[in-house]
C-alpha cells in the first residue's frame, strides 16, 4: 500500500524553510539586504578585497554575502554593512 506524500503550499521560500513566521520575516529581510549590498558592489565594478575595504569586512565576509550564505549575517551585521556603504536602511510594517 502507497502512502500519499502531503503536499503543502507556501507564500515564498523563506516560508517554508522557516519553523515560525517570525523567522521567516527575518531570514527574508536578510536577503533582501545582502541582494541590495551585492547589487551596490556589482554596479560599483568592485572586487572582493575593494568591497571589503569599503564595507569595513574582512575579504572572505564579501565572499559568504556574494554567495548567499545567509546563516552567517544577522540583520545588525548587515545594516553596518549598508551604512558603511553610506546607505540608510529603512523598514515599513505592512499587514500580514
Amino acid at each position: 500500500m502507497r502512502k500519499k506524500l502531503k503536499c503543502e503550499e507556501f507564500g515564498n521560500v523563506w516560508d517554508a524553510l522557516a519553523d515560525t513566521p517570525e523567522e521567516a520575516a527575518n531570514l527574508r529581510l536578510r536577503s533582501e539586504l545582502m541582494d541590495q549590498i551585492e547589487t551596490l558592489i556589482e554596479k560599483n565594478g568592485w572586487t572582493q578585497v575593494e568591497a571589503a575595504k569599503h564595507c569595513g569586512v574582512t575579504q572572505p565576509r564579501i565572499n559568504d554575502l556574494l554567495r548567499g550564505r545567509i546563516s552567517r549575517f544577522s540583520l545588525d551585521a548587515l545594516v553596518n554593512i549598508a551604512a558603511a556603504l553610506g546607505r540608510k536602511v529603512t523598514v515599513q510594517l505592512e499587514a500580514a
